[in-house]
């Protein structure tokens, strides 16, 4: 696993020397070693390395990256150039063009989000090929709370999505008033029409960080 350099370093530092961590490191460095593992080693931390903490504006939280090849580069919810483009994500883009007019882009890799200050966060940040939630319970849900916790305790206006069940739960965490909550079900097929479509998040995100100072993010993820 490439370490993390940038401002997230210093944040994250006390996790490392927590035994969860440490049991964490050697159980991944074991399975990289005899299993595919998605997604790459260089790509596990590509959300802390794409979006600095200083940078953040809004928190998308995921479950589990993407267990087939070509998909997962440590983003939720974004594939890879030449990918085909999930489900959830195809659902995502039609809520985006209902509600800000984006047309719908041919890829879905969402870099461009990342760097605007979108936090791409799965809760697990690795998986075995063809096997979802095979990394569960190893240590990555406590450390990607912490992250969370990190970015509740900071001091300006942060937008949290919380989309499906498994999101939502990580509610009681967010106690910082400064910050808004938008609630939703989860972009999935099975799900989409429980109130995902019509949520209108992103204007809603865009508002509250434009009557907070902030610059807007651009949603629009271009043709590749």
């Amino acid at each position: 696993m490439p370490p993390i350099t940038n401002d997230w370093a210093a944040e994250l530092k006390p996790e490392y020397s927590k035994p969860y961590y440490r049991e964490l490191f050697q159980f991944i460095g074991q399975e990289y070693a005899t299993k595919t593992i998605y997604p790459p080693g260089d790509d596990i931390f590509n959300a802390f390395h794409l979006t600095p903490l200083h940078n953040v504006k809004c928190v998308i939280i995921g479950q589990d990256p993407y267990h087939e090849p070509g998909q997962a580069h440590g983003l939720c919810f974004s594939v890879k150039p030449g990918t085909e483009v999930p489900p959830s994500l195809v659902n995502i883009y039609k809520e985006l063009h209902d509600d800000l007019g984006c047309y719908i882009p041919n890829n879905g890799y969402l870099v461009k989000w990342a760097k605007q200050g979108v936090l791409l966060l799965n809760a697990v940040l690795t998986v075995r090929a063809h096997q979802a939630a095979s990394h569960q319970n190893k240590g990555w849900e406590q450390f990607t709370d912490a992250v969370i916790n990190i970015v509740n305790k900071q001091d300006r206006p942060i937008v949290f999505l919380l989309w499906g069940g498994f999101a939502r739960r990580k509610k009681y965490m967010l106690t910082n008033p400064n910050h808004l909550i938008l609630e939703a079900p989860h972009p999935s097929p099975l799900s989409v029409y429980r109130g995902f479509f019509g949520c209108k998040h992103f204007s809603q995100t865009n508002d509250f960080l434009v009557s907070h100072g902030a610059e807007p993010i651009d949603w629009q993820i271009e043709n590749i």
